[in-house]
């Protein structure tokens, strides 16, 4: 703990430390506890997505089947160009949000393929837009775990360090204050005292 200065301005220097320390404090809990949710609710998305996903990747089993086993084969008629995301704010943190993705189809003649190739493509589609989500999802879940350990470090520095910091300052503060007033008051008396001389007492006598 610092030294501090026993004086009347360090003492109201304290007192205003701990009153926005302790106006603060309630915000940080409540941002704390909205983050926390945030990431449940991102977890619950991602476990949902993820289930959806092997779903789609057990129907398109189906159309591997079809190409032989040409895996490659099925994946080049789709390719991923880009994907699409704009930006929300959870609690004070900047957060990319799925909003699609651009897809490029390969060339397909239709005289000499199956018509399940059409289908085949949908669910690829599909497929890569639940990857992109789910990507998504686990950069949002990154920076509000990293606001999360932010804001609980405040929450603790706050709790466990700078309110009850600043309360025992105030209270060694006014002892000290208290005591010098005492000794402030004893040394009038005293001097008070020594000027009390014997002709006074005579004088008073008389």
């Amino acid at each position: 703990m610092a030294k501090i200065k026993l004086t009347k301005t360090e003492l109201k220097a304290q007192s205003d430390a701990l009153k926005r320390f302790e106006r603060f404090l309630p915000m940080l809990q409540l941002k704390k506890q909205q983050l926390q949710a945030e990431i449940a609710e991102i977890a619950t998305n991602v476990e949902q997505l993820a289930k959806r996903l092997a779903d789609a990747r057990k129907a398109l089993s189906a159309w591997v089947a079809l190409f032989t086993g040409e895996t490659d084969q099925l994946n080049e008629l789709v390719t991923l160009e880009q994907v699409l995301t704009d930006t929300s704010n959870i609690a004070g943190v900047a957060i990319p949000i799925y909003t699609g993705l651009k897809t490029k189809i390969a060339a397909i003649d239709l005289f000499v393929t199956p018509p399940w190739v059409d289908d085949a493509v949908k669910m690829l589609i599909t497929m890569l837009e639940f990857k992109a989500e789910r990507a998504v999802l686990k950069r949002q879940h990154e920076l509000i775990t990293e606001e999360l350990t932010t804001t609980s470090q405040r929450v603790n520095l706050f709790e466990k360090v700078k309110i009850p910091e600043c309360k025992e300052n105030i209270r060694i503060i006014k002892i000290a204050l208290g005591d010098e007033q005492t000794a402030s008051v004893t040394r009038g008396k005293i001097a008070k005292g020594r000027c009390h001389t014997p002709d006074d007492d005579e004088e008073s006598a008389a």
